[in-house]
């Protein structure tokens, strides 16, 4: 089945959570290219109109609890721009691959633990198309200091 935007807000409420307005840019990039049946979204980072949820490394400036919640807004984030990119009868009908990169300080192995945060939400509102590929990176610093970012690759079809 495929996941108009109705739909997919629809999904997101029945998990708990609410879908967001695609975020802005902050830099010189487009928020999703689509390419063919696939649509490539841009690295989202925690936020919330407009304000990260926390900044900072993971564990020593933020704890693990809240960087898998900053993992959920990003994927919520990476949703919402996807539907930026395609048109209105068109939705997403299977997440294809996740990106996780989690600022964190050397000797932090638990990036996969944070990046569930955003795999879990992915499979409580898409059911099985939400299964996807993915990487969990370990990074010093992301941009504006965000704990996280995500990035994600999704296909298309029509409604």
């Amino acid at each position: 089945m495929i996941a108009t935007l109705i739909h997919t807000e629809q999904l997101v409420a029945k998990a708990g959570f609410v879908l967001p307005k695609p975020a802005k840019p902050i830099a010189s990039y487009v928020p999703a290219r689509r390419v063919g049946e696939l649509v490539f979204v841009s690295g989202q980072i925690p936020v919330i109109d407009g304000r990260l949820i926390a900044e900072g490394t993971v564990p020593n400036e933020v704890d693990v609890e809240t960087a898998i919640k900053c993992a959920r807004q990003c994927v919520l984030n990476a949703i919402a721009a996807v539907y930026t990119a395609i048109k209105p009868e068109e939705g997403i009908d299977q997440i294809v691959r996740l990106g996780c990169f989690v600022a964190s300080v050397p000797g932090f192995v638990d990036q996969p633990k944070i990046a569930n945060g955003a795999s879990e939400l992915l499979v409580s509102v898409f059911g099985e198309p939400g299964k996807h590929a993915r990487a969990a990176v370990g990074c010093i610093a992301l941009p504006i200091n965000a704990p996280v970012e995500i990035e994600l690759i999704a296909q298309i079809g029509r409604a």
